[in-house]
């Protein structure tokens, strides 16, 4: 059992996962904090992609307590965590390829969906300073009129984000964000990715440690569905345990 979770954007604690007698989980407990950035890194199979399946709904604790401030997890489906303001990145970025970033980002703006509200719908001052706003976030402010297709790896990884962010996202989880980009896009998603912490909670699930280090926060280490190591980069990467699971030095 982990601390009480006074003021916890995202609270787990002893959550296991059963499918077909593999553990995919075992007894996990995870505490992320309103507005902290966390990077969440492991050996493949070591229950990462679990983890953001049970936060997100897809897949259902077989034990264990998942809650995001007042709310249950584990007794609402995947849209209504999708409405309490939770955010999933898969590592294959989904944008609109025919549509330009600005009509992305219009697409995922957080509005009314019904039949009636769309055929109503008009772009107002306010929901274009909002995208403006979203498009210099995330460095595309000068791409607003090209197509999604014509735009490199690195920047439909950040039109996305920005289309998340859209949603106003109360958390956002992030799965290795820095797959196939250049050094100089991996530079820019570290300085995005610390840039929209703070206003909202964000969990970087990756196996670049020097992106992982470029972070600059909290650091843990997941090992057959379990925390086995937490803290800053230096110290999970000189921990023995991590040295010999994983890093394999």
């Amino acid at each position: 059992m982990i601390g009480g979770m006074s003021g916890s954007s995202l609270y787990l604690d002893g959550v296991s996962v059963v499918f077909d007698g593999f553990r995919a989980l075992n007894n996990l407990s995870l505490i992320i904090e309103p507005g902290e950035l966390r990077a969440i890194i492991g050996p493949n199979g070591a229950g990462k992609t679990t983890m953001m399946d049970i936060v997100t709904g897809k897949t259902r604790p077989t034990t264990g307590v998942v809650r995001f401030g007042e709310h249950d997890l584990t007794r609402l489906d995947e849209p209504a965590i999708a409405n309490l303001g939770i955010g999933r990145k898969f590592q294959k970025p989904t944008v609109f390829d025919a549509l330009t970033v600005f009509e992305n980002l219009e697409l995922a703006l957080k509005a009314p969906r019904d039949p009636w509200s769309c055929l109503r719908w008009v772009l107002g001052a306010p929901a274009r300073r909002r995208i403006e706003g979203v498009m210099e976030e995330i460095g595309l402010a000068e791409r607003a009129r090209d197509r999604a297709a014509i735009l490199s790896h690195g920047q439909r990884q950040w039109l996305e984000i920005g289309m998340l962010l859209m949603q106003e996202p109360q958390l956002l989880l992030v799965d290795e964000p820095v797959a196939g980009m250049t050094d100089q896009e991996t530079e820019h998603t570290a300085a995005l990715l610390r840039r929209i912490a703070g206003q909202r909670s964000v969990v970087v699930v990756e196996h670049d440690l020097e992106f992982v280090r470029a972070l600059g926060e909290k650091v843990t280490v997941l090992c057959e569905g379990t925390v086995l190591s937490e803290g800053s980069i230096d110290h999970v990467q000189n921990d023995p345990r991590v040295i010999e699971v994983y890093l394999g030095r």
